[in-house]
């Protein structure tokens, strides 16, 4: 038996056994098709969890990632780069914000975030306005401070204890962040508009706008976190601009890189220069390779690109909402929850039999499907998604 044919076995033997992993082994792809080592071919709604924003193996993509790394790989950021730099800018341009820090991963880009918020407000107010509001039900991350932002006490229990200084609101209940912000000394609110890893629910518009307010008020930094909503992924740029506000700071990572690990923290007017040398860092942040990358994928997703996600996300909301075993659909524009009325990893047991990848979201199945899938490949799956749900 050689290697390649036991690969689940050694995979068991060498790898932490932090995935509970399905029994495909992706061999290779394109666009929004992968194949198995056996040469099935699936159709691909996950996209390596909201990453491979136009699919897998993407030419324009592919092609400005090694001609970056034929020049260089990697200088580190004790100097100038031109990827770093006009990646930067291009953020700027597209969201107003002022400054951008890069790191390696959503949760570092979430790290970066209460940082930033910290910083500004222990200048701003005094040291010990340090708290954060986030949401319950809310996912920002696996280290040990962003799991203590997440609002789900299921991610807390085996890590105790946690950093200090994060507060939880039921989303919805705006007179709960009113009171937490009379009763402590609050520095910023931090919220996913649609939460994703919390099953795919998207807040309502007149509360974010309500606490948008609020930060307004109090001189509270709002911190969108853009890691999985960001990038196309729910039909404008980011998330936050289906809202009508604007946050103080965004992170971002996932779709941002097309496949490759890159994060970013976007710095707005109030805190583009609470950073200063010494106060954060990342060795590869802002790797030139993973920047040419983003930038290809950031150029890309324009007005036409933004129209066609939104367009997608109609029809699978009108196919599905009224197919036969579905009981509802949340979500937003390419990042959508099915609530089903088989258990949901039976489903996905069953979509992957059929040739459809996709994944879970606490008790929904989650679809995220490239924002470039083709309609005809988008109707296919939808197909059997039905056929699976009945």
């Amino acid at each position: 038996m050689t290697e390649n044919n036991n690969l689940k076995e050694l995979d068991s033997l060498y790898v932490a056994n932090t995935y509970a992993k399905f029994p495909v082994e992706i061999a290779y792809g394109k666009g929004s098709f992968v194949w198995d080592n056996e040469g099935k071919k699936y159709i691909d709604m996950a996209t390596g969890i909201a990453v491979n924003a136009f699919g897998v193996a993407d030419e324009e993509w592919i092609k400005a990632v090694t001609d970056q790394m034929l020049k260089y790989q990697h200088t580190s950021n004790l100097y100038y780069t031109e990827p770093c730099v006009k990646l930067a800018k291009l953020l700027c341009e597209k969201t107003d914000m002022k400054k951008v820090f890069f790191c390696n991963s959503g949760a570092e880009a979430n790290e970066g975030a209460i940082k930033a918020a910290r910083k500004y407000a222990k200048e701003k107010h005094g040291a010990d306005f340090y708290k954060i509001i986030t949401l319950v039900n809310s996912f920002h991350g696996r280290t040990i401070t962003t799991l203590a932002a997440t609002g789900q006490d299921s991610f807390h229990n085996d890590f105790l204890p946690l950093t200090e200084g994060f507060l939880y609101a039921e989303a919805g209940n705006i007179e709960a962040i009113k009171n937490l912000i009379k009763e402590n000394k609050t520095a910023a609110i931090m919220i996913e508009v649609v939460q994703g890893e919390g099953g795919v629910i998207a807040l309502d518009k007149d509360y974010v706008k309500a606490l948008y307010e609020l930060c307004l008020e109090n001189d509270i930094l709002l911190i969108c976190d853009e890691v999985q909503t960001g990038n196309g992924r729910t039909g404008m740029l980011y998330g936050y601009m289906n809202y009508e506000v604007m946050p103080d700071i965004v992170s971002t990572a996932k779709g941002i890189g097309g496949g490759l690990p890159i994060g970013a923290v976007m710095l707005g007017e109030k805190v583009k220069d609470v950073l200063t040398p010494g106060t954060h860092g990342s060795t590869f942040g802002g790797n030139p390779v993973c920047c040419a990358g983003a930038y290809n994928i950031m150029s890309r997703i324009d007005d036409a690109l933004l129209n066609e996600v939104r367009e997608k996300s109609s029809y699978i909301i009108n196919e599905l909402s009224k197919a036969k075993g579905i009981k509802s659909v949340t979500g937003m524009g390419l990042m959508l929850g099915l609530e089903t009325e088989k258990d949901a990893s039976q489903f996905i047991k069953e979509c992957t039999d059929n040739g459809v990848l996709v994944i879970k979201a606490k008790n929904k199945v989650r679809l995220l499907p490239a924002l470039n899938i083709p309609k005809e490949v988008l109707t296919e799956a939808i197909e059997v998604i039905k056929k699976v749900a009945q």
